[in-house]
This record gives C-alpha cells, sequence and structure tokens, in this order.
C-alpha cells in the first residue's frame, strides 16, 4: 500500500526499471569484456616482435586499453538506455493491431488529398498508424543499439577496430527487433500468481540465458553470411588463428548483447506487471472516509488501454477474489449502493462490449447464407481469425472483469449487510451478461446454442412440446478444434463458466427456491433483451448451471 499518486505508477515504474537494469548490464559488461581481453591478449601475443623498438611501442600503449574500456562503459550503456527506452514506449498490456501497409498508403493518400484534414482519416486509422510507427522506431532503436553495443564489447586495442563490427551489430538489432515484434512479446502478459519482484526476475534467468543463447546462434549465422559478402576494406586482414579468434569473441559479443536485452525485457515485464494497490493507507481518513476513490478513479477516467487501467483492474480482482483486504471490498457495500454499482459497471462494460461485437458480428453471417437453410456454411479460418481474434487477444482483461463480478457477487451473499447489489438490480445484470458472453463465444466455437432439448419444456408423457423459434440464438460458427481462435474462445468461455459457478455456489439454495416458485428469471434474468439469445435461452442455460451440467 502507497501514497503515490496513481497517474505516478507508470512514470516511478519506468523510472525505476532504467535504475535497475543497469546493474545485471555492467555485471555482463565487465564479465565478458574480461573474457574477450583475455583472449585479444592471448592472440597478440603470439605475434610480437622481441625489438626494443616494438616493446617501447607496447608499454607507450599499454595505458590506452583502460580508456577504450572506460569509453566503452558508457557506450554500452547508452546504447542499453536507448533499448530499454524504445521497450517501455512499444510496450502495451493491450493488443494493439497495427496498421497494414496497404491502409497506411491509402489513409496517407486519404489526408493529402483532402486538404491534409485529420478528420478525413478515421480514429482507428491513427491508433493504427501510431502502432506501426512505434514499431519502426523500436526496430530502428535495437539497430543503432547493435551497434554501439557490439563494438563496446568488442573493442579492446585502439589498432583492433573494425567496421564489420558495426554492420554485424545492425544486422543483430534488426534481426531481434524483427522477431521481438513479430512474436508479439511487447504485450505485458501479467502473472497469475503475484510474486516478489526478486524472485519473479530469478525465476526467469534461465529461460533469458536459453533464448539469448538460440537468438545469438542465428544472428551469427546471419551476420556471418553478410560478412562473407563485405568488400574487402570492410574486414581484418589476419592469419587463420586470429581470423577464429575473432569468430569467437564476435560470437561471445553478440550472447552478451542479446542477454543484456532479454533480461531488460524480462525485468521491464517484471516491474511493470506487478500489482500496486489504490487504496489510502490503512487507518488514514481516507481509508475511513471513502477508499475506493483512487481505484474508481483509475478505473473510469484512464485511458482504457493504459498500463494504468490494466493495474486497476488487477487490483479490484485481487480485492475481490482474497481475503487479505477485506475492508477494501467492505467499502463496496456501503449503504447508498453506488460504489457498488460503479464497481460492477465498470467490470461488465468489457463483457458487453464483447457480446454485443460477436453478435453483431455473427447475425450479418447469418444475413448472408441461403433463406432456405438454417444451418451456417462453415467460414474459412483467414476470414474468421480476421474478424474475431482481435475481439479475444485482450484475454487478461476478460477474465479479470468476469472474475472479479463472480466473486464481488459470491462475497456479497454474506457481506452485502444492506442488501445493495440485490436493491440495484446489480445480481441480474451480472448474471445475464456471463451467460450472453458465455453463449456469444460458444457459438463462435461452433456449439449449437438453442433450448429445443430443455428438460422442463417436455410433458408428462415425454412429449417435447414446440418452442419459439429463438432466431439468432441458433448462430454457430463452425471452427476447427485445436485452431488459435478456437483456443481463445475455449479460453474465455472457461473463465465465464467458472464465474457464473461461483455465483450459483453461492446462491443455489436462494435459486432453487425461486425456480420452485417461478421466480428464477424474474429476480436473475434482465427484463430486456439480452445481448445474445433470448430470455428464454439465459433462463435454459442458468438452469443447466443450477443442475451442474453446464459445460
Amino acid at each position: 500500500m502507497s501514497t503515490i499518486p496513481p497517474e505516478m505508477v507508470v512514470k516511478n515504474r519506468f523510472l525505476g526499471f532504467l535504475i535497475w537494469q543497469s546493474i545485471p548490464s555492467s555485471a555482463i559488461f565487465f564479465l565478458f569484456k574480461t573474457f574477450i581481453s583475455t583472449i585479444t591478449t592471448s592472440t597478440s601475443t603470439s605475434s610480437r616482435t622481441s625489438s626494443s623498438r616494438s616493446r617501447s611501442r607496447n608499454l607507450l600503449l599499454s595505458c590506452v586499453p583502460s580508456l577504450i574500456t572506460l569509453f566503452n562503459f558508457f557506450t554500452f550503456h547508452l546504447s542499453q538506455l536507448l533499448f530499454s527506452a524504445s521497450l517501455s514506449l512499444v510496450s502495451s498490456p493491450h493488443p494493439h493491431r497495427p496498421a497494414h501497409p496497404f491502409e497506411l498508403i491509402l489513409g496517407l493518400v486519404r489526408f493529402l488529398l483532402v486538404s491534409g484534414s485529420s478528420a478525413s482519416v478515421s480514429a482507428d486509422f491513427r491508433s493504427g498508424a501510431k502502432v506501426s510507427l512505434s514499431f519502426v522506431l523500436f526496430v530502428a532503436a535495437c539497430a543503432i543499439s547493435g551497434c554501439l553495443g557490439m563494438v563496446s564489447i568488442c573493442w579492446v586495442k585502439p589498432n583492433d577496430f573494425y567496421v564489420e563490427w558495426l554492420i554485424r551489430g545492425l544486422v543483430i538489432g534488426l534481426l531481434y527487433g524483427l522477431v521481438y515484434i513479430y512474436k508479439r512479446r511487447w504485450v505485458l502478459e501479467f502473472p497469475i500468481i503475484q510474486r516478489p519482484p526478486f524472485f519473479s526476475f530469478k525465476m526467469g534467468l534461465p529461460s533469458a540465458t536459453t533464448r539469448a543463447l538460440k537468438l545469438s546462434g542465428v544472428a551469427y549465422l546471419f551476420s556471418a553470411v553478410l560478412g562473407a559478402i563485405l568488400p574487402d576494406e570492410f574486414k581484418s586482414q589476419a592469419t587463420v588463428k586470429k581470423f577464429i579468434a575473432e569468430q569467437i569473441i564476435f560470437f561471445i559479443g553478440s550472447f552478451a548483447l542479446i542477454l543484456c536485452w532479454e533480461l531488460s525485457h524480462h525485468l521491464h515485464r517484471v516491474l511493470h506487471t506487478k500489482r500496486f494497490m489504490f487504496a489510502p493507507p490503512k487507518g488514514s481518513a481516507a481509508a475511513e472516509t471513502n477508499p475506493s476513490e483512487d481505484l474508481l478513479a483509475a478505473l473510469e477516467e484512464s485511458n482504457p488501454s493504459s498500463l494504468l487501467r490494466y493495474l486497476a483492474y488487477l487490483d479490484l480482482c485481487m480485492v475481490c477474489e482474497n481475503n487479505v483486504d477485506t475492508w477494501r471490498r467492505a467499502a463496496f457495500f456501503e449503504e447508498t449502493g453506488e460504489t457498488y454499482k460503479r464497481v460492477t459497471a465498470v467490470c461488465l462494460r468489457p463483457l458487453e462490449e464483447l457480446a454485443s461485437k460477436l453478435a453483431e458480428g455473427l447475425e450479418s453471417n447469418v444475413d448472408k447464407t441461403s433463406h432456405l437453410s438454417n444451418q451456417l456454411l462453415a467460414l474459412s479460418d483467414s476470414h474468421v481469425e480476421s474478424k474475431y481474434s482481435k475481439l479475444l487477444n485482450n484475454f487478461q482483461l476478460y477474465a479479470w472483469c468476469a472474475r472479479t463480478v463472480g466473486s464481488l457477487t459470491a462475497h456479497s451473499h454474506g457481506e452485502d449487510r444492506f442488501g445493495v447489489a440485490q436493491l440495484s438490480g446489480s445480481n441480474a445484470a451480472v448474471i445475464s451478461t456471463l451467460l450472453s458472453c458465455l453463449l456469444a463465444v460458444e457459438a463462435l466455437m461452433g456449439k449449437k446454442t438453442n433450448i429445443q432439448s430443455a428438460p422442463h419444456l417436455m410433458g408428462p408423457a415425454g412429449i417435447k412440446w414446440a418452442t419459439l423459434s429463438t432466431g439468432r440464438v441458433e448462430v454457430a460458427v463452425a471452427k476447427k478444434r485445436g485452431g488459435p481462435l478456437y483456443l481463445k474462445a475455449y479460453a474465455i468461455a472457461d473463465v465465464l463458466r467458472t464465474s457464473i459457478y461461483h455465483v450459483v455456489s453461492a446462491f443455489h439454495d436462494e435459486m432453487l427456491k425461486s425456480a420452485k416458485l417461478g421466480l428464477l428469471e424474474k429476480d436473475w434474468i434482465i427484463s430486456g433483451k439480452p445481448l445474445f439469445g433470448s430470455r428464454e435461452l439465459l433462463l435454459h442455460k442458468l438452469r443447466l448451471f443450477l443442475d451442474f451440467r453446464a459445460n
């Protein structure tokens, strides 16, 4: 718990990251620099002449390597500072989508033709162009950092400087930056279990070292091919023994450089995904009057894709799920009910947007199919991927929201002294939103969603009564099991299902009693039109959860 203003959280973590990343970088620099200096000294010793003139010249230059090492130390940290700054520029918890090169060209032409007005381009294009520009700047920063870092590690003596090091460092930086962007490593993934920063950093050292060893091997092969085609004036003219020593030095230098980048990336993720408690110190006046104001301000007023909002969602989820900060959770159930409604609203909003967009997309697919058949044509993987992958990429936010409202609603059964959860209608809104979102995700997975086989629609003689047309709830998109989109949808559906079971387990007796009296739909389903499906379908799905048969 801290008194730091919420708006300063990200800035302080960035400054702390710049300070802490210098420690492993300095250790790696001196360790590998000493090793490379030993190799260089042993190689040059065998080629020395025994003349007095040559000995005096070597004695005169004996103090120069110390100055070169000092200069290399500052340039190496400058390269790491450039990489760290670009890393913080491109990293984001929200999986942004960059603009396609063809879209950039069309947007630029449209901007130039329509009198240079910014209103001629859409907001999506501007955001995509900013993401693309940040990617380009990151790759360029990696290239410059590679040039400076490679020379700083490999250069030991004044007469052993080669332009080839600059070119190879440039290739390593370009290769690393492109792989980093392609693998989407710029997306900040929050760990499921929050550990102390030092322990989390220590746990990632083996994987970072292994990845650096693999990348340095690949980078060495690429740069070696490039070095073979360089003009002779850019390469060193040396004997076979010295050539082998130079290749060993270059491989060691590339490994040290990439290892520093990997450790910086790992440290950046550890420090920026650590939980921050948006609450005043316990026992202070603010904690007694309104302890939730900082948290709600971060959730409602910050940028939807900013790190600050994601940290606020993480803190809210841990408060609602765990029993450590029960005084903060108890403040949500204050007598007026305004705080509880604001908390549930900020958590239901992303789930409502997901269900609405899925419903809109699935309905548009139905309109395109033949009216002679009620079955949807199977969509190609590329078409479905491009249409829905952007919605499902933000899994960690959907998971936090579903877990938060599920846990908070379940805890309201025993902690809500004023009954604000029930009186405000939040219970029905939570269950309806979770069920609608689950039905939409299951439809995307290809699961047929209808109520034709509902047990409560069977007559006493086993006759199935006719049901009303469910319209849009029979939408289903055929998807290949094991595909990337199916796996994302399956993970989201699992979290939604778990959250619903959490609520049903807490209110199981009350729900069964309402079901016997015919009040289950009135108490737990909203009166308006659901985001996906119908009220009958939501009620049928809720009955399956009551019977613990929803899967």
